[in-house]
């Protein structure tokens, strides 16, 4: 059970950590000839994102699985 309590307060630390920070971003100009740098913004559907967000959810659940709750079995 202490793991538990041990996970969910990681997640908590880490969920208010990452979402209260005062950090302010640059905004993307609006046309492309306003741009100065050498790099450019390629939309990319909603779909793709909303996969890509999803399985990195996944593989850290697995991570955080496998590394403390997984239980070898004895041999």
């Amino acid at each position: 059970m202490s793991i538990q309590k041990t996970l969910w307060g990681s997640l908590t630390a880490l969920v208010l950590l990452t979402g209260t920070s005062n950090v302010a971003f640059a905004e993307m100009p609006a046309h492309s000839s306003e741009q100065t740098s050498q790099f450019q913004r390629i939309e990319q559907p909603l779909g793709l994102k909303v996969g890509v967000a999803i399985a990195g959810l996944a593989l850290i659940g697995v991570e955080l699985w496998w590394f403390l709750l997984y239980k070898s079995p004895e041999s």
